[in-house]
């Protein structure tokens, strides 16, 4: 199945005008196609993807080359966050839409990958593509070979974004599967300070492929706070790539949210490349009915003296599984690096699920790590506790289902879109509206 799949995309990237698209990446793209031909899917039998079968996905012939439906200005203003203030780039079907405010403060670029090409090929030249390049999988190498468009962000040295940045990618139906790839590549130079929204939203009723990579590149002392919400269709298949690069003093806030999509796959590597560097790692994820939920991450502590503090949760329901792989590695010369980690969880039917596997590899001798995780049901204490103060089961199960969450969600600065995802979690819980007169 694996070796039709590649032969598919294989003669699907012949079809690809390579000239459209930074021409100069062209040999980028083939020598990316060349990896895939030589490396083929993954399967369960490699260990990163033991727990999830990509199979749902390379069965189906998503289209590259289809561009779908445009949404409609109303359903466009049903995705956007109410109330925030924030500069503005919508993608549909992975390709930039004319739509939004773009006058963005002088200095700070924020434009579309595929249009900025020639203004910014020294930035591009230098950092797109070198951080989860070809040799990083099958679905990075296929996001280089056929992605059309995407984000660019810039910021100057000392440049304090007023505003957060917010992208929004939108998937809608087409008479066929749509497949696309957005590539991003943020890049903050010393001392500055951003906060991105990612938001992945899909529409409609059809199969879909979203297959996202994202570059950071963080320089000394600056300080970036990443969003990514994923909220895709029920059909829509998704799989996401987060790579960084961060150099001396640099922090990086990365919040994950996952609540849709039929199959889901997020990847995050962070590299802690010079001392005092640290990352954050903030992750929620639900799934019900059958969905799948993976989230792989990876931080590699380089330099002495560098920082990571993870805390995932998950909530799963009916026929929902989950997996969770965090893995840390200290490196030889990073003493004094500090490394913890947390992953917590919840199962609310026997037929839920849940693969948990913290990973700790250490070889320095002077550190400060820990890692845990929890696989379990609500806890019958606490319900006890609330039945005994006239709180019905079902809404007591939903009081602790939210507090479960609401302690990722809590973690989010963004006032409009720590609503949104607050009203999303409540909705989908028994109760919903005892829960929002509790919350306000």
């Amino acid at each position: 199945m694996s070796e039709n799949a590649v032969q598919y995309y294989r003669s699907a990237f012949e079809r690809l005008d390579k000239q459209a698209v930074l021409p100069w990446f062209a040999d980028e793209r083939e020598s990316a196609i060349r990896q895939l031909e030589e490396t083929g899917f993954p399967t369960i039998r490699q260990e990163n993807w033991k727990y999830t079968d990509v199979r749902p996905i390379i069965k189906r012939q998503f289209n590259p080359d289809q561009t779908g439906t445009r949404p409609g200005s109303d359903e466009l203003a049903e995705v956007r966050f109410e109330n925030l203030d924030c500069y503005e780039l919508v993608f549909v079907n992975g390709q930039l839409s004319p739509s939004g405010d773009r006058k963005f403060p002088q200095g700070v670029v924020i434009d579309s990958l595929a249009a900025s090409g020639d203004r910014h090929a020294e930035v591009l030249n230098r950092h797109l593509g070198r951080y989860s390049g070809k040799n990083e999988g099958a679905f990075p190498a296929l996001n280089t070979a056929f992605f059309r468009d995407g984000a660019l962000l810039i910021l100057p040295d000392n440049m304090k974004l007023d505003k957060p940045v917010c992208l929004i990618y939108f998937s809608t139906d087409s008479d066929s599967r749509i497949a696309s790839h957005p590539h991003n590549l943020i890049v903050l130079g010393k001392n500055a300070s951003a906060a991105v929204i990612e938001y992945y939203v899909g529409k409609g009723e059809n199969d879909y492929l979203t297959n996202t990579v994202t570059e950071v590149i963080t320089d000394d002392a600056s300080h970036l706070t990443h969003y990514k919400i994923q909220q895709e269709g029920k059909k829509g298949f998704h799989i996401g790539n987060l790579v960084t690069r961060q150099e001396k003093d640099s922090r990086i806030d990365s919040h994950s949210i996952s609540l849709g999509g039929r199959l889901v796959r997020n990847d995050i590597v962070a590299n802690l490349a010079a001392e005092g560097s640290g990352i954050r790692l903030n992750g929620l994820y639900l799934a019900s009915g059958r969905q799948h939920v993976d989230n792989h991450t990876l931080v590699n502590h380089l330099k002495p003296h560098t920082w990571s503090d993870e805390i995932y949760r998950g909530v799963m329901n009916d026929h929902g599984r989950a997996v969770f792989n965090g893995k840390v590695i200290v490196h030889k010369n990073a003493q004094q690096s500090d490394a913890q980690q947390s992953n917590a969880n919840l199962l609310l039917s026997d037929n839920a699920e849940a693969d948990t596997k913290p990973e700790l590899e250490i070889y320095a001798d002077d550190v400060k790590c820990s890692h845990g995780a929890t696989v379990g049901k609500l806890d019958e204490g606490m319900m006890f506790y609330l039945r005994t103060r006239g709180i019905d089961e079902e809404t007591a199960r939903s009081f602790l289902i939210y507090a479960f969450a609401e302690d990722v969600i809590n973690k989010i600065d963004i006032s409009p879109v720590k609503e949104r995802l607050e009203s999303l979690i409540i909705g989908r819980l028994p109760e919903a509206e005892k829960i929002r007169e509790f919350s306000e």
